[in-house]
């Protein structure tokens, strides 16, 4: 007989799942429209304004295709602008437009309150733990590489 694993203890199904209560959460309180990657998006240009595609892709651990998509859609809702770079013409650089920056300034206070709401399922002392043990996973492709840890 073949042998099935307990989910209940396998990592992979239950940041699955995770995953899956923090979109729920997201969808509900912050946003239907705006995903909490594109979230990601926004924020990183906030913080490093007039960066590429390719940096962007870095900062928010999206693949590049995906950061093309969601750049492009941003701007046609006009919260991204696009402009070439001066000193190579081959590069975009990007920034949070006006009205990128108000929907930014006001999705911030109902992400943080998602991100306390997932953090009181755990104890105070489980917090800073689940934190760094998510940290860690998260950052397992960066260690080598051609992304095997």
């Amino acid at each position: 007989m073949a042998r099935a694993l307990d989910l209940h203890n396998y990592i992979g199904h239950l940041i699955r799942r995770a995953e899956q209560v923090h979109t729920a959460l997201w969808f509900r309180h912050v946003s239907r429209e705006i995903t909490s990657q594109q979230f990601a998006v926004l924020n990183a240009l906030r913080r490093e304004p007039g960066i590429d595609q390719r940096t962007l892709a870095d900062r928010t651990s999206l693949d590049r295709s995906t950061v093309n998509q969601m750049v492009r859609r941003l701007t046609e809702q006009h919260y991204v602008s696009q402009v070439r770079d001066e000193t190579d013409r081959r590069r975009t650089l990007l920034e949070l437009t006006d009205e990128g920056a108000e929907l930014l300034d006001a999705l911030i206070p109902s992400a943080e309150r998602v991100n306390e709401q997932l953090l009181m399922s755990l104890s105070e002392s489980e917090r800073p733990l689940a934190t760094g043990v998510l940290r860690k996973i998260a950052s397992m492709d960066d260690e080598s590489p051609d992304g095997e840890a």
